[in-house]
């Protein structure tokens, strides 16, 4: 048994050294006493944990389990998004023995929560309560065929009340008169859905998104309702989900949400608005993007805003540029990203196509940018097309039908080297790549093994994930090449991963 006294000694002798205060095996001696002093603590009475609740989805097959838990082992690890995904698309829970790892992954990668939130099952939730890192999973959605495992059994969650006397214009006050007004009873009866009550923020948007397919009067109704209450994440999160079937109709709602306490919600509202070519925002933008440019034969004259006023803040224009960035640069790119596309053809009295292959001169990059944008945030296949001509970004690319799109990527494979930028266009393609692209990669794939296979390795490896996986024989018959047969391998073992979970 060690004294205080000696205790404190032999932390002395550690803090001034040995070599002015002698002790011969003092590491030795002090890893003694500590497990000495541990090992006297008296054990304390715990509280028993509550028990997990009961299991309502069904489990993911045994092989299935097994292949998950050879992909978290480091087999094909990058494959791990695809797989979990592909298991909450069919409503499964994971097995208990691979929750733990599978909740460590999500807690680092935000982008594999929304699986997560389904697969987790009770038992993911209960030890999401128990787990700090773990209470992402808290968020996210349960459903499973619109119905979340845990209806009717949660307690209702916290909603966030803002301080008194901190109220601005709210889209439920703006509901008062106007479009807004004619909704403001019609959610009484979905207000109280368990779903939407007492549902994560997941399932509550996912309640949200199938109302307004259904009924988009009653989705802003219910909005409305319960506005004020809404925490600012939820807010932001509800306004985005307006993106789709958004009409005239949602305009009083979203011009109000321009005045909202947080920036996010202001940013959503004012991206909306700019995809309604008539709403007062647009009218506005169209207003600030006349006095910008202007064409003068085949040379397109610029001149920024000289500054960022309030009303343009209010408008969705960050004053504060980035680093890097100049001022006015940053405006004239942010006016003309939230500006119509459809106003430049009567401005200019050109189409898309004429205008982008204008003379720009000083300003282009900024120009450019906004255009760019624009046509992502607007979905303007027509602007992205033209654009793309100019310059061949994977955004742009995501704009047009997807037919048109393999065949404009598989052309740039055909002409491009395997560079930085082919692998950026190719990695925003969303999968699986169509028969025509598989080829056209496939092929090149053989072309630079021959004098370049250092370049191949990210090519191989996107190849190997994003081609359809039932390609996997003609791939592996095409070419003996070792690079080749290393993507046929993968796609191998996609196909017997989808394989392993249908019902």
């Amino acid at each position: 048994m060690i004294t205080i006294d000696d205790w404190e000694r032999l932390v002395s002798a550690a803090l001034v050294g040995t070599d002015r205060r002698p002790r011969p095996g003092l590491l030795g001696q002090a890893a003694a006493r500590t497990v000495g002093a541990r090992a006297g603590q008296r054990l304390q009475r715990g509280e028993p944990l509550p028990a997990a609740p009961a299991e309502e989805q069904p489990p993911v097959p045994r092989a299935a389990a097994d292949r998950l838990a050879r992909v978290l082992g480091g087999e094909q690890s990058r494959l791990l998004p695809e797989w979990l995904e592909a298991a909450a698309a069919l409503g499964y829970r994971l097995p208990a023995k691979l929750l733990p790892p599978v909740l460590d992954h999500g807690a680092r990668d935000r982008s594999l929560r929304p699986s997560i939130g389904v697969l987790a099952g009770a038992r993911g939730r209960w030890l999401a309560t128990l787990n700090d890192t773990w209470k992402y999973v808290l968020e996210e959605a349960t459903l499973r065929s619109g119905v979340p495992a845990h209806a009717g059994t949660e307690a209702p969650r916290h909603r966030h009340v803002p301080a008194s006397g901190a109220a601005r214009p709210s889209p439920a006050d703006a509901a008062g008169g106007g479009t807004g007004g004619a909704d403001a009873g019609g959610g009484e009866d979905v207000a109280g859905h368990p779903l939407w009550e007492f549902g994560t923020r997941g399932d509550r948007l996912s309640f949200l998104r199938g109302l307004r397919a259904d009924d988009p009067a009653k989705a802003r109704a219910l909005l409305l309702r319960g506005w004020d209450k809404e925490t600012p994440e939820d807010r932001a999160a509800f306004v985005h989900a307006l993106s789709d079937g958004l009409s005239m109709a949602d305009e009083p709602f979203l011009e109000a949400a321009l005045d909202d306490r947080r920036r996010e919600v202001r940013a959503q509202a004012a991206d909306l608005l700019t995809r309604l070519p008539r709403s007062r925002l647009g009218l506005r933008m169209t207003a600030r993007a006349a006095l910008c440019l202007r064409v003068t034969g085949d040379r397109l004259h610029a001149e920024p805003p000289a500054a960022c006023d309030a009303a343009m803040e209010r408008d969705g224009i960050r004053s504060r540029a980035p680093a890097g960035t100049g001022q006015r640069s940053w405006w004239l790119q942010q006016v003309i990203a939230h500006t119509p596309l459809s106003f430049w053809a009567d401005h200019f009295g050109l189409p898309a196509k004429r205008i982008v292959a204008l003379n720009i001169g000083e300003w282009a990059r900024e120009i450019r940018l906004g255009w760019e944008r624009a046509a992502v945030l607007q979905n303007d296949a027509e602007w992205a097309r033209a654009l793309f001509a100019v310059e061949p970004l994977s955004d742009l690319l995501a704009v047009l039908p997807p037919a048109e799109r393999a065949d404009k990527a598989a052309e740039l494979v055909h002409d491009q080297p395997v560079d930085g930028q082919l692998i950026m266009m190719l990695g925003g393609l969303p999968a699986p790549w169509g028969a025509a692209l598989a080829q056209a990669v496939l092929e090149k794939i053989i072309a630079t093994a021959g004098h370049q296979p250092w370049n191949l390795e990210e090519l191989v490896r996107l190849a190997g994930e994003r081609v359809d996986p039932a390609m996997d024989e003609m791939a592996a018959r095409l070419s003996d090449e070792w690079h080749v047969q290393e993507v046929a391998a993968t796609l191998r073992f996609r196909r017997h991963m989808h394989a392993e979970l249908r019902p």
